[in-house]
C-alpha cells in the first residue's frame, strides 16, 4: 500500500512537470528564523561535500514555511519546511487537502528563548513570567481588579526591577517563536499573578481567560511584534537603550558583544540548563520534509540524513558549536529519516 502511495505521488509531481528533476536539481527549504541559521549552515556544508547542488534556504518564519509547504506536491513547491514548533494539526489537514499526505518530522534538537537587552541599558538581569506577563499583557491584575494594563515602567509592579520605560520586543504571531513565548511565558505569568482565575471568576470561560491572557497590549510601543528575524529584534534594541528583546539562545551567544541576556525564574539559559531541561523557556526545532519529493527533487534524503548525522546535529557537531542543544534521540530521528517513516 505504502509503494502504491509512493507512486501515485511521484505521478503526482510528474504530472506538474515532465521535466521536473530537470527543472529543479537542489532542495528548496523555507520557514523559522530560528533554524535559518542552522539549516544554512548545514546546506552550505552538503554542498561542500557531497555531489549534490547546495540546497536553497529562505526565512519567514515557521507558520508561512509550513503554509508554502502544504500548497502542494510538484517541483513549484518547496521539499521541506523549517519550524521552531511543531505542526498543527490544522495544517496537517491543509496538506492533506492538497495531496500532501506522507510528512516526515524531523526534530533536531533543542533552543531556548531568552531575554536580552543593550549590554550597556539598565540592570535587566533576572525576570519572572509574571514580570514579561505584567509589562505587556493587555489586562492585568491590580488590586484584584482585571484591568487595562496602566504599567509604563518596570519597577511600578517590582521594585527590584530598573525604573526604566517598558519597551519589549517581541516574536510576531507568524514565528513559532510567539507560541512558546505565549505558553511558556505569558500564560505561566497570567495565572501566578492571579489574572486568570480572576478573568474566570469574572464570568470569563477557561477558554476566553486563556486568550486573553495572551493578549498583548497595544498603547505607546510598550509591546511591539517583530515579524523578522533577530536582526531585527537586535536593530531595535540597539535604537532603544530601554528595549528588552526575545531572541533564540544560538543568536544571543553569537552577539553576546551587544547583549546581556536575564535569568528566568532564576536560571540562565546555556546549552547545559536547557539539556538538563532546568531553563523553563525552551523548545525542540523541527524540519518536516515532503516524502512524495524524495527520489524526484535529487539530494532530498540526503539532505535530510546529512543534517542529522552525529558530525553535524551531534553535541561535537557544529551547530553545537552554534548554539544547538543536541537531542538525546538523535539516533532514533536517524533511523526514522533513514526509513523515510512519516507521521501518523
Amino acid at each position: 500500500m505504502q509503494s502504491v502511495k509512493l507512486a501515485a505521488s511521484a505521478l503526482a509531481i510528474a504530472a506538474v512537470s515532465a521535466s521536473a528533476a530537470a527543472a529543479r536539481d537542489n532542495v528548496q527549504v523555507a520557514g523559522s528564523s530560528t533554524v535559518l541559521p542552522y539549516a544554512s549552515i548545514v546546506a552550505e556544508a552538503f554542498g561542500e561535500n557531497t555531489d549534490f547542488p547546495t540546497p536553497v534556504v529562505e526565512s519567514g518564519g515557521s507558520s508561512a514555511g509550513l503554509k508554502r509547504f502544504c500548497e502542494g506536491v510538484g517541483e513549484n513547491t518547496i521539499d521541506v519546511a523549517n519550524a521552531s514548533r511543531a505542526i498543527r494539526q490544522k495544517e496537517i489537514d491543509a496538506c492533506a487537502a492538497n495531496g500532501v499526505t506522507d510528512i516526515i518530522q524531523v526534530r533536531i534538537g533543542y533552543d531556548g528563548i531568552v531575554f536580552a537587552s543593550q549590554q550597556d541599558g539598565p540592570a535587566f538581569t533576572a525576570f519572572e513570567p509574571t514580570d514579561i506577563f505584567n509589562a505587556i499583557g493587555a489586562k492585568v491584575l491590580v488590586d484584584g481588579e482585571v484591568v487595562d494594563n496602566p504599567y509604563n515602567t518596570w519597577s511600578e509592579f517590582n521594585s527590584e526591577l530598573p525604573d526604566a520605560e517598558i519597551a519589549m520586543f517581541i516574536p510576531g504571531t507568524k514565528h513559532g517563536t510567539r507560541e512558546v513565548f505565549e505558553e511558556k511565558v505569558l500564560l505561566i505569568g497570567c495565572e501566578e499573578t492571579g489574572a486568570y482565575e480572576a478573568m474566570v471568576s469574572g464570568g470569563m470561560s477557561e477558554d476566553e481567560a486563556e486568550d486573553a491572557c495572551l493578549d498583548v497590549r497595544q498603547d505607546g510601543g510598550k509591546s511591539v511584534d517583530i515579524d523578522g528575524d533577530y536582526t531585527e529584534t537586535l536593530a531595535r534594541i540597539d535604537a532603544n537603550p530601554n528595549g528588552v528583546g526575545v531572541f533564540g539562545l544560538a543568536f544571543y551567544e553569537n552577539n553576546q558583544d551587544k547583549l546581556k541576556v536575564a535569568t528566568m525564574s532564576g536560571i540562565a539559559p546555556s546549552t547545559e540548563t536547557i539539556a538538563s531541561g532546568e531553563y523553563p523557556v525552551s523548545r525542540p526545532l523541527f524540519f518536516y520534509v515532503k516524502k512524495a519529493h524524495i527520489g524526484v527533487i535529487p539530494g532530498l534524503k540526503e539532505y535530510a540524513q546529512f543534517f542529522v548525522a552525529d558530525e553535524i546535529a551531534g553535541p561535537s557537531g557544529p551547530l553545537a558549536n552554534y548554539g544547538l542543544v543536541a537531542d538525546p534521540e538523535l539516533a532514533a530521528t536517524q533511523s526514522m529519516v533513514a526509513n523515510e517513516e512519516t507521521m501518523q
